[in-house]
């Protein structure tokens, strides 16, 4: 997927939040709309198809719960991603955003790598005409829509970051991630983690997936073998 290609959606009444993750994902290379409320998301959202929507949950005439549910209904938006802009410790309003049909959200405040690494990861999930992109490596298949695995003939649902962990690696057979990048992606600034919660999802992993299928960089990270 172009980057020139992909059109992002940012919606917030704050002024100064709209600025900031404008102007970063813009440096990206990725085409920015902005909207200050629910009302003027959906409108935006019909005209110009975005294949991501970042939106805040409090916002004045419509919030961004509403706004999610009333997206969801349209067809021609089947495909878009939509991730909430939320306040650490929000646990409501996160519960709330996926009941309506959110894909996942960010936490305030926002850091630009990691608000970077997140778009990036989100977007890797759908190919350019915006049907979800399955990775297939022998006798693994990952279903990014559903969230849940293939192997061989079994399948398995994995708990959320044991499936974004393997996503992540299985999307690039062979490249090794360097645990920050890993950190960063994966785990965001949702919780503040250590490098150990990498290595025992790793290990979660090898247990379920195989043991052959993941290598150790010393110092540096870990890759998935194909």
């Amino acid at each position: 997927m172009k980057k020139r290609e992909i059109t992002i959606l940012l919606v917030d009444d704050e002024p100064d939040i709209l600025e900031i993750v404008r102007y970063n994902l813009a440096s990206e290379g990725y085409k920015v709309e902005t909207a200050e409320n629910g009302v003027e998301a959906i409108a935006q959202a019909k005209k110009s198809i975005p294949q991501l929507i970042i939106m805040d949950v409090m916002m004045p005439k419509m919030d961004g719960i509403e706004a999610c549910e009333k997206i969801r209904k349209l067809p021609e938006l089947s495909e878009t991603i939509i991730t909430f802009l939320t306040a650490r410790g929000e646990d409501f309003s996160q519960m709330a955003g996926f009941e309506a049909g959110a894909d996942d959200y960010i936490t305030k405040p926002i850091r630009p790598k990691v608000l970077v690494s997140k778009v990036k990861a989100l977007l890797r999930r759908f190919k350019n005409n915006g049907e979800v992109d399955n990775l297939k490596h022998g006798n693994l298949t990952i279903n990014r829509e559903e969230y849940k695995i293939l192997l061989d003939t079994e399948e398995m649902i994995l708990p959320r970051k044991e499936f974004e962990l393997l996503a992540l690696l299985a999307s690039k057979p062979g490249k090794v991630f360097k645990r920050e990048d890993i950190l960063d992606i994966v785990w965001g600034n949702e919780v503040i983690v250590g490098g150990r919660t990498i290595d025992v999802h790793i290990r979660k992993l090898r247990e379920k997936i195989g043991d052959d299928k993941f290598k150790t960089v010393k110092g540096v990270g870990y890759k998935f073998v194909v």
